[in-house]
């Protein structure tokens, strides 16, 4: 059997077959790509991309019928849309189900499961997740199913997408161990958390599994430092108090101290990308990309990543995930209120709970 997380296992030779859909191959069935003319003649970049997805239009990325393993999902949209609906990235929504169930396993704007928050891309580069100018969105989530895997993308824009570009990269193959769990992602978002109460970054879920990763977009809404909040994890029929609770925002985030450096006496933040930790976006910071939030009516927004790869979070039969709004000045630590939009990436056994309604596309723009 293959080890689908050992770089190593690839000078294994096994006998798995490698496809890929995309536009020029919907279907990823062997010898079917490129089959479209151009001006420049047959299998000569005839069918690049997905061309036009109205308002409401879904659209099939994949179709694709087991066993097998998706090993990684590019795509790149279009910038081509007016600046009123420039919170495209939101506005798309990314669906996958397994083994043709009827409530999808992953649900989330477009951008944030890249860990794209509040509507525009940065630069990412972790190791599941790694985004690259100008706007190449790239997953390397290990995707198993047995039977099929469907992945729909909806267009919630008020203005038709003029082109979509991506690509699915699978493998299949019988070897799929018995115990092994499908991939889960969700979005959730409180556009102003609730004063002294947790907010919630994943609840109802029922039976055994693994969350492997968090990616948090929050943009501040009152003053001082704002990450003195602690993850909470609770385990297997935990009630009032967690079995894992940490220590603060930016301790969970691999950082420390504020993400602190001082120059010429002034402190200021400073952002960073890792393979499993990362602050790759500071909206008030030079971050040196084309975006909307260097304005200064809007509230400072930063985006953050964890993957549990080489610790991830066992559970049995359930599991919640929560994060404090906490702050301090210099009174001391106080409870405060904060714009937080957050994904969850797990895997369990089906099936799965039905996640709650996905918000109004207006309500998942950033303030």
């Amino acid at each position: 059997m293959m080890n689908w997380f050992d770089m190593g296992s690839v000078a294994v030779i096994s006998h798995t077959k490698s496809r890929a859909v995309n536009a020029e191959n919907p279907t990823g069935e062997k010898g079917k790509g490129g089959m479209t003319s151009s001006v420049l003649g047959p299998s000569r970049k005839g069918s690049p991309c997905i061309e036009k997805i109205a308002p409401g239009e879904i659209k099939v990325l994949a179709d694709i019928k087991g066993p097998g393993v998706i090993r990684h999902i590019w795509a790149t949209v279009t910038d081509k849309i007016s600046p009123a609906n420039r919170f495209l990235l939101r506005d798309l929504v990314l669906r996958i189900y397994w083994d043709g169930e009827k409530t999808p396993s992953v649900e989330c704007p477009l951008g944030d499961f890249f860990c794209c928050g509040f509507g525009t891309t940065y630069f990412v580069n972790s190791m599941p997740v790694v985004v690259l100018p100008r706007g190449g969105m790239n997953c390397y989530f290990v995707m198993p199913f047995r039977n099929q895997a469907t992945i729909t993308l909806e267009n919630q824009n008020t203005e038709t997408v003029p082109s979509f570009f991506y690509q699915i990269d699978y493998s299949l193959s019988d070897d799929i161990p018995e115990n092994t769990g499908y991939f889960h992602a969700q979005w959730r978002r409180s556009k102003i958390t609730e004063l002294a109460r947790d907010y919630v970054i994943l609840d109802d879920v029922r039976g055994s599994g693994n969350y492997i990763g968090t990616f948090l977009a929050i943009s501040t809404l009152e003053r001082y430092w704002w990450g003195e909040g602690e993850m909470k994890f609770y385990l297997d029929g935990d009630d009032q108090y967690p079995t894992i609770c940490g220590t603060g925002t930016e301790d969970y985030f691999g950082g420390a101290w504020s993400f602190a450096r001082f120059e010429d006496g002034k402190m200021s933040e400073q952002t960073y990308n890792t393979p499993f930790l990362g602050y790759p976006f500071y909206s008030k910071a030079d971050t040196g990309i084309q975006n909307n939030y260097h304005n200064d009516d809007c509230p400072p927004m930063r985006a953050f990543y964890r993957f549990h790869y080489l610790d991830p979070i066992h559970f049995e039969t359930d599991i919640r995930v929560t994060l404090q709004q906490i702050g301090s000045c210099h009174a001391g630590i106080f409870e405060r209120q904060d714009d937080i939009a957050s994904v969850a990436y797990w895997y369990q056994v089906e099936p799965h709970m039905k996640f709650q309604k996905l918000a109004a596309p207006k309500d998942r723009w950033p303030r």
